[in-house]
């Protein structure tokens, strides 16, 4: 049964300053969801119906070639966003432990141990983005891939963690600002050889030739890497921009519905900058250009907004369930579904026989619900005897 919450009682948003949020965990499942298989049921819908919204949204799981922006290429620097709307909570405990309100007020070996957390997580991640591009298949140096998802993730979330621990919130927005504006600048005005400055596309642009020059080993694209040096700068501003989200939430400055206000009306206003600024340095998320990180902060901050309306201020949780599942568990059925188990073996074990009788479009319906359920019965099990991987 679905419990309601008053939104204008004050008491179970003011618990959530010492407590989980459930929005995050759901909406990070809701993101995950459709990497672990959701774009497949999609696809297959889309190809069974052929009705108009289910090819519409069939074209949105696929990642745009270069520039533009599609709801799949929302995926990435959305996780990213959510790693970041939870630091002021993780780390506030310590904030509050010591009556500060800034990182850069905690005890110098408070802040060591905090810094020793920060790399021991980002080296980990960095370390299973190795593993998930075949590190152990030991291919040679030279086919290896060293830029991965989760590399981008660590590094980003270590260097948002770092201003956020250093400079009062004023400095970190100053830092957000430098960040984009910076790497705006250079990208339009640093020259690289053989194209000159400003030139955007894959094989021209400042932060392909950077990678060219420094990241070892295998490049994803042969002359660019979408998870690249230069591009996980802004990546960083990206994990700021959650911060700034989740303190505004923490620190209960205005009501639960006026605070969901001002972030729908913040959203608003990042996709439309965001817009503007594509007319001289395009949306692509494979550079993750400046407009990309305002246009996709935009998109992040409405969902996490409509998420914090629903399950956290108005209290309905239920449906939220399979979302947890996943969202508790998001980097280990992120490692499992990129090789590490093969679900798909054993979704046709169990239901193979009825994926079988049937044929063309619902049969790759019926597989792609298979393997989505036996996902979510593997992280049901997880979930039920208390097993989470804690990065």
């Amino acid at each position: 049964m679905t419990t309601k919450i008053n939104p204008t009682q004050a008491l179970p948003i003011k618990a959530q300053q010492s407590q989980r949020l459930l929005s995050l965990d759901a909406l990070r499942g809701f993101d995950m969801f459709w990497i672990i298989g959701g774009e497949h049921i999609i696809h297959a819908l889309a190809e069974l119906t052929g009705w108009p919204v289910m090819n519409w949204l069939s074209v949105q799981m696929h990642h745009t070639v270069w520039n533009g922006c599609t709801f799949y290429d929302m995926i990435f620097p959305l996780f990213l966003f959510i790693s970041g709307v939870s630091m002021p909570f993780s780390f506030g405990r310590k904030f509050t432990e010591f009556g500060v309100g800034y990182g850069f007020q905690l005890p110098a070996a408070v802040k060591k141990q905090l810094y020793k957390t920060m790399i021991r997580r980002t080296l980990i991640l960095i370390f299973l983005g190795l593993v998930v591009n075949g590190l152990f298949k030991f291919n040679g140096y030279e086919n290896t891939r060293f830029a991965s998802v989760l590399g981008r993730i660590g590094l980003a979330w270590f260097f948002a963690g770092l201003i956020y621990l250093n400079f009062d919130l004023r400095k970190q927005m100053i830092w957000f600002c430098f960040i984009l504006i910076g790497y705006w600048l250079a990208m339009i005005f640093v020259p690289v050889p053989g194209f000159g400055a400003g030139n955007l596309t894959m094989e021209g642009s400042l932060e392909s030739y950077i990678d060219r020059l420094f990241l070892p080993g295998r490049l994803h694209s042969k002359v660019h890497d979408p998870e690249g040096i230069l591009s996980t700068i802004p990546a960083i501003a990206t994990g700021l921009l959650g911060i700034f989200t989740g303190t505004f939430i923490k620190d209960q400055r205005f009501s639960p519905l006026r605070s969901v206000y001002f972030l729908l009306l913040l959203s608003l206003g990042l996709i439309l900058l965001g817009l503007l600024l594509d007319l001289s340095f395009p949306i692509n998320k494979r550079l993750w250009s400046s407009s990309f990180v305002l246009f996709v902060g935009g998109y992040s901050i409405a969902f996490f907004a409509l998420f914090y309306l629903i399950i956290d201020v108005l209290g309905f949780q239920t449906w939220t369930f399979p979302f947890v599942l996943i969202g508790t568990n998001s980097i280990l059925i992120y490692l499992a579904v990129e090789g590490v188990v093969n679900f798909g073996y054993t979704a046709n074990f169990i239901f193979g026989g009825l994926i079988n009788l049937s044929s063309g479009p619902f049969s790759d319906l019926l597989r792609a619900v298979s393997l989505m359920a036996v996902e979510l019965a593997f992280l049901y099990l997880l979930y039920k005897n208390k097993i989470f991987l804690r990065i």
